[in-house]
């Protein structure tokens, strides 16, 4: 059964872009295709993928967690999506590497399409290169090589002194839990400094990616998203529930902050008011304010600590 909806969901998906655009079936599918037919054990060869599809649709390439057997990902890199006469167009070049030595090797990376808060799963049609051996073949008639074994016997040492084996093990036991417990506080702390690093750092990242994806579609979806992932990051920080409260009473939560208070007013307008203006300068703002006020608590609670 859910093979069967998501299938559904791909044949309806594929309907309404091709009524939007007047595009031909071949023109809704992702395509993949290697740059050369061959490829060596090692070699590098690039990969790209291209979508063309209706500019109202949020689609989303594979990145660094996607399988890419039997290849391995070296790198990777994409272009801004480009509309032209009612169709957008996405590209990603991928530089991959095989060490399988299977003479044919098939690729077949799907792309995300985002409707709402449904995903689906749009596979593109596979490509495939051949396997280019560096060793010779053998020529007709050569007799096939042969290993020759070597029975000889050696000597092998088979004591192990297992009691200062243990003994030892044991001493560095006792001197790792002395160590924790004498500097368990100290260890803790350093700990959370690191989580808060790493937390910060990936809220920076996907900020960042949020309000890009804004700045290209202009959805307002993609402005609730970094707000909420702004309230989600200050009530892990502040082990609080900011995500939970209203704008009024988050204002009021931090002081009234005029950063704050600005950012939220100004998004809330766009979004519940929809008066999202052409010009930048006011989403622009939210982003920034918001963005800041993050990295000020950030930065009060590292000196907390």
């Amino acid at each position: 059964m859910g093979k069967r909806a998501a299938w559904v969901g791909l044949f309806w998906l594929l309907a309404g872009s091709t009524a939007h655009g007047q595009a031909t079936p071949a023109d809704t599918l992702p395509r993949g295709h290697f740059a050369q037919p061959t490829v060596q054990v090692g070699q590098p060869i690039r990969y790209e993928l291209t979508y063309r599809h209706a500019p109202n649709l949020e689609v989303i390439f594979p990145d660094s967690t996607a399988n890419f057997a039997p290849f391995e990902l070296i790198r990777r890199s994409y272009q801004p999506t480009r509309t032209r006469q009612g169709r957008s167009l996405d590209r990603t070049v991928y530089l991959l590497r095989t060490f399988s030595l299977d003479p044919v090797q098939q690729l077949r990376l799907p792309v995300l399409v985002l409707r709402g808060r449904d995903t689906l799963t749009v596979p593109t049609l596979p490509d495939s290169v051949r396997l280019t051996r560096t060793a010779a073949p053998l020529q007709p008639g050569t007799p096939t090589p042969t290993l020759r074994a070597n029975v000889q016997t050696l000597p092998v040492e088979t004591r192990f002194n297992y009691p200062y084996w243990l003994a030892s093990l044991a001493l560095l036991l006792l001197l790792a839990g002395g160590v924790v417990l004498g500097f368990r506080k100290s260890l803790r702390r350093r700990y959370q400094r690191y989580r808060r690093r790493k937390n910060h750092a990936y809220f920076l990242a996907q900020y960042a990616r949020h309000v890009e994806r804004f700045e290209l579609s202009r959805s307002l979806t993609n402005m609730e998203r970094a707000i909420t992932l702004w309230k989600n990051y200050l009530s892990g920080l502040e082990n609080s529930n900011i995500n939970s409260l209203t704008t009024r009473e988050i204002v009021a939560h931090y002081h009234h902050d005029s950063r704050v208070a600005q950012a939220l007013h100004l998004a809330d307008r766009m979004i519940y008011g929809n008066q999202l203006m052409e010009e930048e300068t006011e989403s622009a703002l939210v982003f920034e304010l918001l963005r800041d006020f993050a990295q000020t608590r950030y930065q009060a609670d590292e000196q907390a600590a």
